[in-house]
This record gives structure tokens, sequence and C-alpha cells, in this order.
């Protein structure tokens, strides 16, 4: 029944929620004529109105710069990764070079010296691919044949079963679970 001579006595209709809450703080800011006073009553729901729109827009335009923030670091983020992705790898092969200049600057090289300067050097060079999971695929002889990992050269009579291993000629390598080389191989044919 309030509702009703509320609606009657101002021409609006009964709002709900925070529009009741706006209503409200409109009229008691008006005083009391807006009751009585239609326009009174609209003109003070159009600067609440405004308000909010305002309120809307500030928040609004908030959130897009923060998007667009947001968006220029990741590119930025993206830039640094792309040129500092080989860094670690980098910093694994530095050792490797060092030990190589090493054995170059050997006056009196013997071939021991120079086998245990390789076997060494190599021994760097498989921890610093271990480090950055660049892993070798080196199939044996009598392995199945696998196209995701072994790339056949040619097929060669052998006494085992088809479409296995008989020799490699190559190791391939992955980096993870990519593939950068097959390993080359003859298969049974």
């Amino acid at each position: 029944m309030q509702d009703h001579e509320k609606q009657s006595a101002t021409g609006v209709p009964p709002e709900s929620g925070n529009d009741a809450i706006n209503n409200a703080a409109a009229e008691s800011a008006a005083g009391a004529s807006s009751v009585t006073d239609p326009v009174a009553a609209l003109e003070a729901q159009l600067a609440i109105a405004d308000a909010k729109a305002r309120d809307l827009q500030d928040a609004f335009l908030r959130a897009k710069a923060e998007g667009d923030n947001i968006r220029r670091r990741a590119q930025e983020d993206i830039g640094k990764a792309h040129k500092f992705a080989i860094e670690g790898f980098a910093e694994a092969m530095v050792p490797v070079k060092d030990s190589l200049e090493m054995a170059m600057k050997v006056e009196t090289p013997s071939v021991d010296s120079y086998k245990e300067g390789v076997e060494a050097t190599l021994r760097q060079l498989t921890s610093a691919f271990e480090k950055n999971r660049l892993m070798e695929i080196n199939p044996q002889p009598g392995d199945k044949l696998d196209p995701m990992k072994h790339q056949a050269i040619s097929m060669v009579p052998a006494a085992q079963e088809a479409n296995t291993i008989v020799t490699v000629l190559q190791k391939g390598y992955m980096i993870s679970d990519r593939l950068l080389r097959p390993a080359l191989v003859t298969v049974a044919g």
C-alpha cells in the first residue's frame, strides 16, 4: 500500500534495490518538496544517474588502461624470452669452448693428451646437453624403425625382421619432446 501511495504521489513507479536507495538519497537531498514535485524528483534521479555514469566510465577507463599495461608487459616479456632463450645453453657451452682453446695452446701435444682432452671436452658437452634437455636418439641394431625419431636412408638385405634398424649412420637429437634431428639409419628390407 505504501508503494502505491508513493507511486501516486510522484507519478513514478517504485524502484527496488540500489535504485530505491539512490531515490531515497535524492529525495532527502532535494528536500521534502521533491516528493510532491515530479520534475525535481526526476532531476535528482538524473543527477544520480550522471554520477553513476561518470563512475562507471572512470572504472572502465582504468580497467582498459590496466589491460593495455598487462598486454604491453606481456609483449615485453615475450621479447625478452626470445632474446635470452638460449642463455642457459650458451652458459653451458662456454666451458666447452674454453677446453678446446686450452687444447689448442698446448705446445708439445701428444696423441694421448689430445685424446684425454677430447674425452674431457666430450663429457662437458654431454653434460651441457643434458642440463638443457638435449637428448640423443641412438637406436640399437634390431630396434623397430620409429618414423617419428628415425630417418631410413636405405633398405638393405638382412637376416632380421623387416623394418628394423640394421645400422645407425648418425645419431639423432631431441629437445625435451621435440625432434631436433632424426637418427639416420639403414633398415632391413
